[in-house]
């Protein structure tokens, strides 16, 4: 008989946002946030109702501004814009080295509002933390040659950022956008992960880093964040639909951009026999439930293989561990270690259940199809944002699942026989951020690697976004305008010799760091 759960002391949401009101009273009021412009908190903006994915229970929901609202904060960041650009870059550095410093100093409570607002397990939400600062102080200590002939910005930095990493991705690269020079706007996601944005924000804050952080609808507050003359950069992450839209806008106003865009990533296996190694790694690769631009959805087989890759993968997703990020059996125990938790809301977890029944009722084959019933949940605890892992072999052309990346724990299997079927279908979505190749022979990888539309392909083993000075970009439709990671976050976030083509995919020109 599985034991009783119980939520750990001291970690319930009205225990973390107690912690937030006192850390940072000028931010929290009440049982709302506030938004952040002009160097000042404004109880503006109407709050909308918003739910945990843990287990359906109230959290705060983003305080929603206005149009007219947005353009006086985009104005207002003009202003910081000005006055902080001029800051001596030792200043800068201070400023910000101040922040990460608070920000380790309360980096349990950021990852316990990460674990309510969008549903990290414990160890993936401090990672995500730690990820930030250690992330941003390598810039600190390193930023000057970076910086050797350039210039900040005309105008402040414009970030609209997906809900899944607010600090490793959406804090970071505000942090080191303002190092290098620039005022920084921010659009809190509207899925989740404004309280841990506006903690952060407001640490950041009292050091005199020039932030402003709105929420809002895209549609409503895309005409200021993105089309204002003010913004001297766009920096975008999220879907393909959403990202084309404003990829139009910056094209036909010749605007700096940074638009990361999702990608189906591939894994490819060819001619290949160390199965074990597969083993070891299925679980890691459903980190998150695999709500991640890097996860790997997509596994192309060779025929040959499949028999050697089904009895190496299947024992391993079946290992996979989900639950409440929260749940223990006794006070004192250490909070449990799930590969995932919720899907960011019910919504989801019933579309991609959705698209899963449609995919199976034409013809797609259930290799493996989880249950909720293995999982660690509190008694009666609301699980509809939750979905068990599942996988399906040969998804229809018809179906989602077969083209685009579910951000969820879904793998899609397809089977080839020759390499051509191999490259065709691991580049069935045009272009993506990571891909994977198994293959015993390095000479078939080498010859192989470069036809894969990845910005990264990984030999044998799975790639990521990386840290500090690992470049990161998209190839296809995965991305669009400037690359990033290392010297060219500070490259696409600043002015360099005049006529400076960035490495980047434009318009115009396409060009590989």
């Amino acid at each position: 008989m599985a034991p009783t759960l119980t939520l750990k002391p001291g970690t319930a949401w009205t225990d973390a946002w107690q912690r937030c009101a006192a850390v940072a009273p000028e931010a929290f009021r009440d049982d709302r946030v506030l938004n952040l412009w002009a160097a000042r908190w404004h109880a503006d903006g109407r709050a909308l109702p918003a739910t945990s994915p843990v287990d359906q229970s109230p959290v705060a929901g983003p305080p929603r501004l206005d149009t007219t609202a947005a353009r006086q904060a985009v104005r207002a960041s003009l202003d910081q814009h000005r006055a902080w650009r001029h800051i001596p870059l030792p200043e800068r550095r201070a400023r910000v080295a101040a922040t990460l410093d608070a920000l380790a100093e309360h980096r349990e409570l950021l990852a316990l509002l990460l674990v309510w607002e969008i549903g990290k397990p414990w160890r993936l939400a401090q990672a995500d933390v730690d990820r930030a600062i250690d992330g941003v102080r390598w810039y600190v200590e390193g930023i000057e040659p970076m910086l050797d002939g350039r210039s900040p910005l005309g105008g402040p930095v414009s970030n609209i950022a997906s809900w899944n990493y607010p600090m490793s991705v959406l804090v970071h690269a505000m942090l080191v956008q303002a190092l290098a020079g620039n005022a920084v706007i921010a659009k809190a996601p509207t899925d989740g992960g404004v309280a841990c944005l506006t903690l952060a924000c407001a640490l950041a804050v009292r050091e005199g880093v020039p932030l402003t952080l709105v929420s809002g609808s895209g549609g409503e507050l895309s005409e200021a964040l993105v089309r204002s003359p003010e913004i001297g950069c766009v920096s975008f992450v999220g879907g393909r639909d959403t990202g084309a839209r404003i990829a139009t806008a910056v094209a036909d106003l010749g605007k700096r951009h940074i638009l990361e865009q999702e990608g189906l990533n591939t894994w490819g296996v060819w001619n290949y026999t160390d199965f074990s190694a597969l083993t070891a790694v299925i679980p890691k690769l459903f980190d998150y439930g695999k709500q991640r631009c890097t996860a790997y959805p997509r596994f192309v087989v060779q025929c040959e293989c499949f028999a050697d890759f089904l009895a190496a993968y299947l024992p391993a997703v079946r290992s996979i561990r989900t639950g409440h990020p929260l749940a223990v059996e006794h006070p004192d125990d250490p909070l449990p270690a799930l590969d995932f938790g919720p899907l960011i809301n019910a919504a989801k977890a019933k579309e991609l259940g959705d698209q899963v029944a449609e995919a199976i009722d034409r013809g797609a084959v259930p290799l493996h199809r989880g249950t909720l019933a293995d999982g660690r949940f509190l008694p009666g605890q609301d699980t509809s944002a939750y979905l068990p892992p599942v996988t399906l072999l040969g998804p229809p052309p018809s179906s989602p699942l077969h083209h685009a990346e579910p951000f969820g724990p879904v793998d899609t299997i397809v089977l080839v026989d020759t390499e051509a079927e191999l490259l065709a279908a691991m580049n069935a979505s045009g272009g993506a951020l990571v891909a994977t190749l198994s293959t015993d022979d390095p000479a078939t990888f080498r010859r192989l690697a470069p036809q894969i539309r990845a910005f990264k392909t990984g030999h044998n083993k799975p790639r990521s976004r990386g840290d500090r000075d690992e470049l990161f970009g998209g190839f296809g439709a995965s991305w669009r305008g400037a690359f990033v990671g290392g010297e060219l976050l500070v490259r696409a976030v600043t002015e360099g010799p005049a006529g400076e083509r960035l490495p980047g995919n434009f318009p115009d020109y396409q060009l590989n760091a």
